[in-house]
């Protein structure tokens, strides 16, 4: 298993033996299944025309996390699929390995629980000198690479600089505006689709939009729920997070059948604004490795503030 630091750790690998049980179909799909959407067909087609001669560096911008990083593992399966067509079949050994994270050149930094470290970037170096052990291409995923630390971000430029022309580096990121400048000036960068606008939630996160809504507005029932799951863990966190910007989203596509989104629309332009702003640095914290409960708790205050100064006609900040 090219075991890249699935939770943010090492990024050295072993490669699959034998013995290693391969997926099922089904369950390799799953990962591939955000990347798949009708709406990513244009994206989808950029990759498929940069296949023959990939770049070095690709960024994935847009979209949400899951599609961000499912689109990341589908350019990976593009590379290496043994199938004779022009996108992955998704049904192949290497398709379903790297599906399952199980492919010997596939290796995963995974910044969506915690910050991406320069020894996660420093275990890639003796890699790079090496042929793909099965595969064509030896891929290297950096999942929300915003979350990658100076240090190591310098460290990585550093890689950047000697071309390994059998490996190709995969950053995803909200906005690559969240990047170095210099990272982002290394690579093409392929913008997904927003997320749609007026969307369900999914079950497991309606009780946050509901508790989120009555805070805002009275004050009153978000800790109940907060201390209630404690344990949270930061991916499940940013998701949290994720509710509010759906909510800000809906709320200015001019949508306003969710609880949140309605309690957003009065406000002034100023105040969404800030709003904004409250989630992106709910979002930094998290990456920082703050505490989860603390970080959605400061969240959820700071939108209070926001939405009791904007009802007021103020904008934050002002006395």
């Amino acid at each position: 298993m090219a075991a890249a630091g699935k939770k943010g750790g090492s990024a050295a690998a072993r490669a699959s033996s034998p013995g290693d049980r391969l997926p099922g179909v089904d369950e390799a799909r799953a990962a591939f299944s955000c990347a798949l959407a009708p709406d990513l067909e244009r994206p989808r087609a950029f990759l498929r025309a940069m296949r023959a001669e990939p770049p070095q560096l690709l960024h994935l911008e847009g979209g949400d996390v899951s599609s961000r990083v499912a689109m990341a593992l589908w350019w990976a399966a593009l590379l290496n699929c043994e199938g004779e067509g022009d996108q992955p079949c998704l049904a192949c050994h290497s398709c379903l390995r790297i599906g399952a994270n199980m492919h010997p050149d596939l290796f995963l930094l995974d910044g969506r629980a915690s910050s991406i470290k320069i020894d996660d970037v420093r275990a890639l170096r003796p890699l790079l000198g090496e042929k793909p052990h099965f595969g064509r291409r030896r891929v290297i995923v950096l999942a929300e690479a915003q979350s990658l630390g100076i240090e190591a971000a310098n460290s990585l430029l550093k890689v950047l600089e000697d071309p390994s022309p059998d490996t190709c580096f995969v950053f995803t990121a909200p906005q690559r505006e969240r990047l170095l400048p210099t990272l982002v000036s290394r690579g093409w960068v392929i913008t997904l689709p927003w997320p749609e606008t007026g969307r369900a939630l999914p079950a497991e996160l309606a009780p946050w939009e509901t508790a989120l809504a009555r805070f805002a507005s009275e004050g009153r029932g978000w800790f109940d729920l907060s201390q209630a799951r404690n344990g949270l863990d930061a991916a499940s966190a940013q998701n949290v997070v994720l509710v509010g910007q759906k909510a800000l989203a809906d709320c200015l596509a001019g949508r306003t059948s969710g609880e949140l989104a309605a309690v957003f629309r009065p406000l002034p332009e100023a105040v969404l604004l800030e709003i904004a702003d409250l989630f992106v640095e709910c979002q930094d914290a998290l990456m920082a490795q703050v505490n989860p409960l603390l970080a959605l708790d400061a969240m959820a205050t700071g939108l209070y503030r926001a939405v009791r100064e904007g009802r007021r006609g103020k904008t934050l900040g002002t006395p």
